[in-house]
């Protein structure tokens, strides 16, 4: 019996509604593999916490978090509760950091049943890297003077440990996909960082020769997205580069609310965390239409984040036929609910390994 602790957060907003769906999903595929158990913790942490508390999580949070195989993460942010730099450096940030959950992997591809906003998507089916810990999202720099004279610096901070780490993943990944990684850049434009990204890149391929490569400055790449994103394969880029460039992966598959993520530790030492890509959306919670699917997906990262990629592909291929056969939220043009959504995949993963028996 495979036996996984995992630490649930359910957050803010939408994440109080997706999650629990969600964890009846996982439960259904714990049943159906029969040697399979997961036990749920949940803490309380979010903008309401803090409300109480004064800080997002306690202090012993991180503590209390590391002896768990995963984190199962819903959502964070309420910014008319709480300003939005707080409440993501206070706990999304805080545990990325304390974990060295260094490479955060999102894929996109186009579903069956949902309406891309493209014309001709192609099947799309692609996969971001995006380097987690450093880069533009650095917590180096400040604020000086004040009034006209008044300064903002951000230093944006390239290890040639970081950077390799991600771009190795990456080919990695490649190796296991259709063998071609690209490197999402802007060396003519940012004179210090990108060139030394470029560098570091050219190096690591050295390592993969199997694998084709091709680098795009980022503006460019970001309009390829839109226009051929049938020619990508995995595509590994900077902390900010990465999270633009999956924003726009979430909306040509026709809702951010289907995206998910996974924050990863590679090293082994630390939980990694798995969220969805979408925020809390305070303005629909409580009505029961949050769509579920970017939760599930993520639920379907983390199982093949413990190595059983033929159950999390059964789980995809479910939540497709699901989408197919119009089991939608609003949001992407369905009438269902959250939890009719999250209990239709459940029925169809029962009802299909009944067939296959």
């Amino acid at each position: 019996m495979k036996h996984f602790e995992i630490a649930v957060i359910p957050g803010d907003g939408i994440g109080k509604e997706v999650v629990p769906a969600s964890l009846n999903v996982l439960n259904t595929i714990a049943e159906l593999h029969g040697g399979l158990k997961f036990t749920f913790t949940e803490f309380p942490w979010s903008c309401e916490y803090y409300l109480e508390h004064g800080v997002m999580m306690p202090e012993s949070g991180i503590d209390t978090l590391k002896n768990f195989n995963a984190i199962f993460l819903g959502a964070v942010g309420h910014p008319q509760m709480v300003p939005d730099h707080v409440s993501l450096w206070g706990l999304l940030i805080k545990i990325r950091r304390a974990f060295e959950q260094s490479v955060n992997i999102r894929p996109a591809k186009f579903f069956k049943g949902l309406r891309s906003p493209l014309v001709n998507p192609k099947d799309f089916d692609l996969i971001v890297v995006r380097e987690n810990s450093e880069g533009e999202y650095s917590e180096a720099g400040g604020r000086i003077h004040s009034g006209e004279d008044e300064m903002a610096i951000q230093n944006a901070i390239f290890t040639r440990k970081g950077t390799e780490r991600a771009m190795r993943y990456a080919f990695d990944l490649a190796g296991q996909r259709s063998k071609h990684v690209t490197s999402a850049t802007k060396s003519n434009g940012i004179v210090h960082s990108m060139p030394f990204w470029d560098e570091v890149f050219r190096d690591v391929h050295k390592d993969y020769s199997d694998i084709e490569t091709a680098s795009y400055h980022i503006d460019a790449l970001a309009a390829a997205f839109v226009t051929k994103p049938e020619i990508f394969d995995v595509i590994v880029a900077s902390n900010l580069f990465g999270d633009i460039l999956t924003d726009i992966g979430g909306a040509i598959m026709g809702s951010i609310g289907i995206a998910p993520a996974a924050n990863l530790n590679v090293n082994g030492k630390y939980p990694s965390m798995f969220e969805p890509v979408h925020g809390s959306a305070p303005d629909i919670v409580g009505k029961n239409i949050a769509n579920p699917i970017g939760q599930i997906w993520t639920a379907k990262m983390m199982l093949d984040h413990f190595g059983e990629a033929e159950l999390g592909q059964r789980l995809l291929d479910v939540i497709e036929e699901v989408t197919e056969d119009q089991f939608k939220t609003p949001d992407i043009g369905g009438e269902y609910t959250t939890n009719g959504v999250a209990d239709e995949i459940c029925a169809r993963l029962l009802q299909n390994e009944a067939v296959s028996k």
